[in-house]
């Protein structure tokens, strides 16, 4: 197996950068809320692998439980619970969560000003589906979701949304919706981007060939950027963990590599918001020959069995209950679609993700029938001038000649 992380006696001068993250001050509801997200995204992480463990894997949980966030809005009695406790918000009032998530959207995308991070939120629903203008503000006001009414039947209708995304993840996720189906009435959006050039830039002269040794044993010759820097490390006897950060240092990539004999699955097993959190509490800086992979690839799943099975069995059924969205009910959740992009490379660190939450009529509602089976009066008229042009009387539809 390969070395990816070394002690270097070597005094490297990044140690003494100047350059220091900014001190941040936010609310104990907030600390709650980013609590909660990350424990919500620990669980979430290790569903999705326990279901293709062989592939690689890149979620957002923060694009995920802000897709849900702007959906549970809209949710009620049962489903509404087995939201909070899924995403982990038990105890929490509406107004606590979505006061929390619109001052930490604006925190995160103002920190650093060496990285960027935009993070966007739009609603489309079809133009024959009545809407609760609360659902609408509440999610305009704290999302600052961007809200559209389009002609679902219309079938330029995916690519706009799919344009919205594109736009929104700098191409990097060009396209989330092939059609829409007939008893879908709306989808939630939300879109993250970053781009962070690192800290301590790698030399590009230095990236060489090496061996990589795969989940199944094979070995495969990769590309692996090298540095010496002064960063955060920890260990236990499953793993070790660096901490490469970005731009001013409020943002960092953390690479937790198992030990000899070790697996990543015994990294996922202690993967709790305690242990996090000891952990991060346990880094210290040291001197480190660095060598890390080069990687790019893209994911895309759907995350219905995964939240399913993590407590929000309700919304994706017949029992549903969003009648906060349209007033009446007979909403469910049809999808909740993932997709992300990464790209990590000498200067830094592109990465993207898209979560769409597409809400469907769980039973059609039976129009009023107007059978026009006897004899009736008709008009043509101008619209503008209200001007009547024509007016009949139909009899009998199969007669041809009328008249004296």
């Amino acid at each position: 197996m390969v070395t990816t992380i070394m002690i270097s006696c070597e005094k490297d001068k990044t140690v003494n950068n100047p350059q220091t993250p900014e001190d941040l001050n936010i609310s104990a509801t907030s600390e709650q809320v980013i609590e909660a997200d990350n424990e919500f995204g620990f669980d979430l992480f290790q569903q999705v692998i326990s279901l293709n463990p062989s592939v690689n894997h890149f979620i957002s949980p923060t694009s995920v439980a802000l897709a849900l966030a702007m959906t549970y809005n809209g949710a009620s009695g049962e489903t509404k619970a087995e939201m909070e406790a899924t995403l982990r918000k038990s105890g929490l009032t509406n107004e606590e969560i979505n006061s929390s998530y619109q001052s930490l959207i604006a925190v995160l995308k103002s920190v650093d000003q060496q990285v960027l991070l935009e993070i966007a939120n739009s609603i489309w629903y079809s133009q024959c589906f009545h809407v609760l203008p609360e659902f609408i503000s509440v999610n305009q006001e704290y999302y600052d979701a961007q809200v559209s009414l389009l002609d679902f039947s219309d079938q330029e209708s995916p690519d706009i949304i799919n344009e919205w995304v594109s736009e929104k993840t700098h191409k990097r996720i060009n396209s989330v919706i092939n059609e829409i189906p007939a008893d879908v009435v709306m989808y939630l959006i939300n879109a993250i981007y970053f781009k962070g050039k690192w800290k301590y830039e790698f030399d590009k002269s230095k990236t060489v060939d090496g061996g990589f040794t795969t989940s199944d044993g094979e070995t495969v010759t990769i590309k692996y950027m090298n540095q010496t820097a002064g960063v955060s490390q920890m260990s236990t006897d499953d793993f070790s963990m660096i901490e490469l950060p970005y731009g001013r240092g409020n943002f960092s990539m953390l690479v937790l590599l198992p030990n000899e004999g070790k697996t990543t699955q015994n990294i996922l097993d202690a993967l709790t918001s305690e242990n996090w959190n000891l952990w991060m509490s346990e880094l210290s800086l040291r001197n480190l020959d660095i060598r890390l992979p080069k990687f790019t690839f893209e994911y895309n799943h759907l995350l219905n069995k995964e939240l399913i099975s993590m407590g929000m069995v309700n919304a994706f059924g017949d029992l549903a209950d969003f009648s906060g969205i349209n007033g009446t009910g007979n909403l469910c959740i049809s999808k909740v679609i993932h997709k992300s992009f990464v790209d990590v490379n000498e200067e830094g660190t592109e990465a993207a993700a898209v979560t769409v939450v597409a809400i469907e009529v769980t039973s059609m509602p039976q129009n009023q029938v107007f059978n026009v089976d006897h004899p009736f009066i008709f008009a043509i008229r101008e619209t503008t001038t209200g001007a009547i042009l024509f007016l009949g009387r139909v009899q009998d539809p199969l007669i041809k000649e009328n008249g004296d």
